[in-house]
């Protein structure tokens, strides 16, 4: 029998990727759900036998038991909530902002109008 190597070989599966906005990373054919508020940042995304851990920007983002079966989705109720208070304060209007007044010049800057006096609108 041969000596065992001077490093333990990485067992395991590890990817770093990022978090879309159904806030679920794929691994091995099956969905983990992720704390939402890390949405469309880097998150690494690591796998053993029994654990699934995610972590974003240094911090535990997500963990659970391993699912061995194909295309299973996992789902921490926490997560879920998360997403439904994220989503309520996104859709809500700051306090003195009117949601449908928008300062017209915009418009003329977007589109590169100069008028007359040679300022662009």
């Amino acid at each position: 029998m041969l000596p065992l190597p001077p490093v333990a070989p990485q067992v395991g599966h590890r990817s770093r990727i990022r978090l879309g906005r159904d806030y679920f990373v794929r691994i091995t054919g099956s969905d983990y759900s992720v704390h939402p508020i890390i949405i469309g940042r880097m998150v690494e995304a690591s796998a053993d036998l029994d654990r699934v851990t995610i972590t974003g920007e240094g911090r535990p983002v997500g963990a659970h038991r391993r699912s061995w079966l194909s295309a299973a989705t996992v789902i921490d109720p926490a997560h879920v909530e998360a997403a439904a208070r994220l989503r309520a304060a996104f859709q809500q209007p700051k306090p003195g902002e009117d949601p449908l007044r928008r300062d017209l010049a915009e418009y003329g800057r977007a589109l590169g109008i100069v008028l007359d006096d040679g300022r662009v609108a």
